[in-house]
């Protein structure tokens, strides 16, 4: 079902980027993990009266009153969705927008590889690469909250946060690799894909500024992940398992397609 000898080629020329961004993930959560201080709770309190849609937007304006609640306001409310799926957008231009663009993918259809293990291996790559960066996201803040705060983080709520953040990235990863396998033109089925993403998250921060329109919550797939209600111990898996489901169809879809597909290589 897949090629892996194209896997191993695509670890090899991707970690560098994958680097780069845990390197951006490590800069981010120890900088955050440091402003769990009841004197910067304060100042950041004071910032939120300030400017409180502003916070809202952001999924900030609750600091809460565990570690946990705190790490998933102000890291994975926002912070730790919008760089991978920036780290997403690349990945998906690397893997498959990239090699048609540039006529290279007519080299991966001459090796005696169907197109089906070619696209699955990439879906494949592309997925793995999320979990990693949610593996090494959720691996680094408990090992820094380990020596910052002995015992103050949580460990079922923090993993429950962390699987349901997996869950949304990989739906997010399906349909920037959905548009690329599915229109005719890769930078507009990656630019189709990769703005549908970005038009979730600006729907689900304008749900969030104000009453008159929390209706846009119902727009995005981003109100199945409540940060906040997960690092609690509150909410359901279930919607993260509908989120992984809907990413697994859809990257099942895009390989179908692309195997289907006319190319103009």
């Amino acid at each position: 079902m897949i090629c892996v000898p194209l896997l191993k080629r695509e670890i090899k020329r991707n970690i560098p980027l994958l680097a780069i961004f845990a390197g951006i993930l490590t800069l981010y959560a120890s900088v955050i993990l440091t402003m769990y201080d009841p004197e910067l709770g304060e100042s950041l309190a004071m910032m939120k009266d300030a400017m409180p849609q502003l916070f809202a937007a952001f999924g900030m304006s609750d600091p809460g009153t565990t570690l946990a609640e705190f790490l998933a306001n102000y890291l994975y409310g926002f912070l730790f969705l919008a760089l991978p799926l920036v780290m997403i957008i690349l990945l998906t231009n690397r893997l498959l927008a990239g090699y048609l663009d540039h006529g290279t993918m007519a080299w991966l259809l001459a090796t005696p590889r169907p197109r089906r293990q070619i696209a699955a291996s990439q879906a494949l790559f592309l997925i793995g690469s999320i979990l990693v960066a949610v593996l090494y996201a959720g691996g680094l803040c408990a090992l820094l909250s380990a020596f910052m705060y002995p015992g103050e983080l949580a460990s079922l709520p923090f993993l429950r946060l962390n699987l349901s953040l997996a869950a949304l990235l990989s739906l997010l990863g399906s349909l920037c690799f959905g548009g690329v396998c599915a229109l005719p033109d890769s930078r507009q089925g990656l630019a189709a894909g990769g703005g549908l993403c970005v038009l979730f998250m600006l729907l689900q921060m304008l749900s969030q500024a104000g009453e008159k329109w929390e209706w846009l919550q119902y727009l995005t797939p981003l109100t199945a992940f409540d940060s906040a209600a997960l690092a609690r111990g509150e909410g359901s898996m279930w919607p993260a398992l509908v989120l992984f489901m809907a990413a697994l169809a859809l990257y099942a879809a895009g390989v179908g397609i692309f195997t289907r597909r006319d190319l103009c290589l």
